[in-house]
C-alpha cells in the first residue's frame, strides 16, 4: 500500500476534476484480471488515444476491495456529456466496454457513463 501519495501534474490553465465510483464483482481472480487489463501496457491503446481526444488530461483508478474510485481532469471549458457521448463513437470503446463489464458488477450492455457513477463533493479544503 502507497502511504507517500501520487505526483500530480501541473497544467498552465484551470482544470476541473470528476470523481466517479463503480463497483467490481467481488471475485478476487476477476479483480487481479481487471488491475492486469489497466496495467502499463496492457490497456488498449485506441481506449488511451480515445481518453485524450476528448479533452481528458489526466485519469486515474483507484481500488479498494471491490470499490473503484475513478478521478478525471479535465480544461475548466470541458463539457462531460458532450465528451462521454462522443467517446462512445470513437475506435474499439464499445468492444473495451463489453471487454470490462465481465469484471464489474454492472450489466453487460452498460455505457461507461451508466456503470460509473458521479460522486458529490462533500468537503473541500484549499491551502
Amino acid at each position: 500500500m502507497k502511504t507517500e501519495g501520487y505526483l500530480q501534474q501541473s497544467y498552465p490553465k484551470k482544470v476541473k476534476r470528476y470523481c466517479q465510483t463503480m463497483d467490481l464483482q467481488d471475485n478476487p481472480e476477476l479483480i487481479a484480471e481487471y488491475k492486469r487489463r489497466h496495467s502499463e501496457g496492457e490497456a488498449w491503446t485506441e481506449i488511451l488515444d480515445g481518453i485524450r481526444e476528448v479533452g481528458i488530461l489526466e485519469m486515474e483508478i483507484y481500488l479498494l476491495g471491490t470499490r473503484l474510485f475513478m478521478i478525471v481532469e479535465a480544461a475548466d471549458d470541458f463539457d462531460w456529456d458532450e465528451a462521454m457521448a462522443r467517446l462512445a463513437t470513437l475506435p474499439r470503446q464499445q468492444e473495451w466496454e463489453e471487454y470490462m463489464a465481465q469484471l464489474q458488477d454492472c450489466r453487460k450492455d452498460a455505457t461507461s457513463d451508466e456503470k460509473w457513477q458521479m460522486m458529490e463533493r462533500i468537503f473541500h479544503l484549499y491551502r
